[in-house]
């Protein structure tokens, strides 16, 4: 596997760093000073080099974050949006209703022997 600074990146507008927080899978963002849940509050670059070496501060917080990338996104006025899809619905959660009470198997309340 390549290291994520010896890795060819390619930068075409605004792009942050994003990853899932180890303990929850919450998805997160990097910030100057280390992570946040708010897109709003991450720093965005818009070179590779930038972007590379964002990436690899976040890489080297394996403790906090897992799976680090570089995700685009796009300025709207003040307020940042995800730039693709998958972006988007990892900001948004899943694309289709989850149930509101897990599948039980009932288990008997005594087994014979």
């Amino acid at each position: 596997m390549t290291a994520p600074s010896q890795q060819k990146l390619k930068v075409n507008g605004p792009v942050v760093v994003t990853a899932n927080r180890l303990g929850d899978g919450t998805v997160i963002y990097r910030t100057a000073d280390g992570w946040t849940t708010e897109l709003n509050a991450a720093v965005i670059v818009t070179t590779a080099s930038a972007a590379k070496e964002m990436l690899a501060i976040a890489v080297a917080d394996d403790i906090g974050a897992v799976g680090a990338y570089v995700a685009p996104v796009v300025r709207n006025g003040s307020h940042i949006e995800p730039g693709n899809l998958r972006e988007r619905i990892r900001i948004t959660g899943p694309t289709f209703d989850l149930p509101t009470t897990p599948n039980l198997v009932q288990m008997p309340s005594h087994v014979c022997v």
